[in-house]
């Protein structure tokens, strides 16, 4: 078994990185069958016929803040941060900054006359600033602006605050959306339980766990950051009565399944609040689920190691050469992938 990270690369035309996304329900959908090891094309809509009926869809609602903030420092250099754990309430955030000179513990970054940033301390990986807000929510509406990936170049545009924002986001904490999820609408949702198939929620704010590029050759040598998460006691329940009736689950999008998979030991699964750093390649196995629908991912990344493990690294590669081959559209507003 290979852990180099090259074995995860593929060249992937620019003009295949969606910039914007397309009407909901209406991406293209590769459909991945992993005992036949082949894939066929459909539209998303039609996964309202491909998913069994009577499974159990798992969801992440988490809800994406506007993370992004613009400032100066007390020279007039402009200051860029990201704030990496939107959903701390103690007004402490872990961020990454940008700025042409290096920052120090207790340099300011203005906002604006009012609003006063103060750096505490260099992390191992980013910043741990100071922001004295009476509101969180408040700051983050009046300062905040959507943190598109750097991957889309463009600046953000009065859709993207509705468009990079899942249907069903409720909990404000992540600093990137649950991909996956970005393809639904309300009528495929109600198509789905009209079916008969259930959906439950959990909870896991995306941070630099889930977005940090892979810069080692061997994949055992990358640091995964923990990300927040939350499974309580009633999806539990549902979750192993799903099992032990040999109903499929069904992950939406890789963050769910991380956290789902943190929490199976194997037999069943458990409540919990707390961080995971699980960090998934082949040959790892994953048991908790038996479905997964995701994105197309950047090359060498994490994500794309989850999914391979789910799949095999061969049936992924060619799936995604299909894709290239084909015109799909890929990364946050791109084309969806289904993996039965």
């Amino acid at each position: 078994m290979s852990f180099k990270v090259s074995d995860y690369d593929f060249k992937l035309p620019k003009e295949l990185i969606a910039y914007n996304p397309v009407q909901r329900g209406q991406s293209r959908l590769l459909v991945v069958e992993r005992e036949k090891n082949r894939f066929y094309e459909k539209k998303f809509e039609d996964i309202t016929n491909i998913l069994p009926v009577e499974s159990l869809i798992v969801r992440n609602i988490t809800k994406v803040a506007k993370a992004r903030i613009y400032g100066k420092r007390e020279t007039g250099g402009r200051v860029e941060i990201l704030i990496l754990d939107p959903f701390s309430e103690s007004g402490e955030f872990k961020c990454l900054l940008k700025s042409r000179k290096r920052l120090n513990e207790n340099d300011k970054i203005f906002i604006d006359d009012k609003m006063i940033v103060t750096v505490v301390k260099k992390l191992d990986e980013g910043f741990l600033i100071k922001v004295p807000f009476k509101n969180r929510d408040d700051f983050f509406a009046k300062y905040g602006h959507i943190p598109l990936p750097p991957y889309i170049k463009r600046n953000e545009n009065e859709n993207d605050e509705k468009d990079y924002q899942t249907c069903y986001a409720e909990r404000l904490g992540s600093c990137a959306a649950p991909t996956a999820g970005l393809h639904f609408n309300e009528k495929i949702i109600e198509t789905i339980i009209k079916k008969g198939i259930r959906i439950v929620d959990l909870v896991l704010h995306i941070s630099l766990g889930t977005f940090k590029p892979v810069k080692v050759k061997d994949i055992r040598e990358h640091k995964m950051h923990s990300e927040y998460f939350e499974i309580d006691d009633d999806v539990v329940f549902k979750l192993n009565r799903a099992k032990n009736d040999g109903k499929k689950i069904v992950s939406i999008g890789t963050t769910s399944l991380r956290a789902l998979e943190t929490v199976y030991d194997g037999k069943i699964f458990f409540a919990k609040k707390g961080f995971t750093n699980l960090l998934i390649y082949p040959p790892y196995k994953i048991k908790s689920v038996d479905i997964l629908l995701t994105n197309f991912h950047l090359p060498k990344s994490t994500l794309l190691m989850l999914v391979s493990s789910f799949a095999g690294r061969e049936l992924i590669l060619d799936a995604y050469r299909y894709a290239i081959d084909n015109g799909f559209r890929f990364f946050s507003y791109g084309d969806a992938m289904l993996i039965i």
